[in-house]
């Protein structure tokens, strides 16, 4: 499942979500390229893990001050939330393997 989150909608859709399944926070810009890599293949993992968790895509040049609440200062930045908590983040561009094995551990 991905659905889009801006700074109306964050608390309920990515801290609340949280606690009944984990929510991946791809935090990017259209001006990114590495983002640009990124987002089929975070958007390919979620409909292969199938409803194991949510991802939620942050556009970071639109909700700067959510970018600045959760310590984005480079981009891509992946953050992976679980009862209403961060638990882990990556930033830049990871393969697929390395991703999954991202996912395995925090899932």
């Amino acid at each position: 499942m991905e659905i889009e989150v801006n700074e109306e909608n964050f608390e309920k859709e990515v801290i609340e979500k949280s606690k009944e399944i984990p929510v991946v926070v791809d935090f990017w810009a259209g001006w990114c390229g590495p983002c640009k890599m990124l987002g089929p293949v975070m958007e390919k993992l979620a409909k292969e893990y199938d409803g194991r968790f949510i991802l939620a895509k942050l556009d970071v040049q639109a909700n700067q001050s959510m970018a600045q609440k959760y310590g984005v200062r480079s981009i891509p930045c992946v953050k992976f939330f679980k009862n209403s908590k961060e638990v882990d983040e990556f930033i830049g561009y990871l393969n697929e393997s390395d991703i999954r094995g991202w996912l395995d551990k925090n899932i």
